[in-house]
């Protein structure tokens, strides 16, 4: 019979973030109920907020604010949801499209099943 050959592993990333004034201030803004996007040279508006234009790498630093409400704009039915999921019941992954921005962001809405979700 062979043996079966183990070692330790341990992962781990054994520094600091800092968040920036842009990331810093969106977290700072959902700790006190306020949904902010940053505003790009040609008006768009990007939530959840980046410090840098994905189009033409310009820095980003004009905060708006955004709505708190929404529109679901596509969503995939999770009925098994495993281990370090959000919930531990079946959900859906939504994207939301806020309203006053341009791009969507991803949340996990407990709903009762699938048949009450749509776009």
């Amino acid at each position: 019979m062979s043996a079966v050959l183990k070692a330790p592993l341990v992962v781990e990333f054994p520094f600091t973030r800092s968040l920036g004034p842009v990331q810093g201030a969106f977290l700072t803004g959902l700790r006190e109920r306020v949904i902010l996007g940053v505003k790009t040279r040609d008006g768009r508006i990007l939530v959840p907020p980046v410090e840098y234009d994905p189009v033409t790498a310009e820095e980003i630093r004009d905060l708006v604010h955004v709505g708190p409400t929404g529109t679901v704009t596509t969503w995939a039915w999770n009925h098994e949801p495993r281990r370090g999921q959000p919930l531990d019941t079946p959900f859906a992954w939504v994207l939301v499209q806020l309203d006053g921005a341009d791009t969507a962001l991803l949340h996990a809405l407990d709903a009762p099943g699938p048949d009450v979700v749509h776009t």
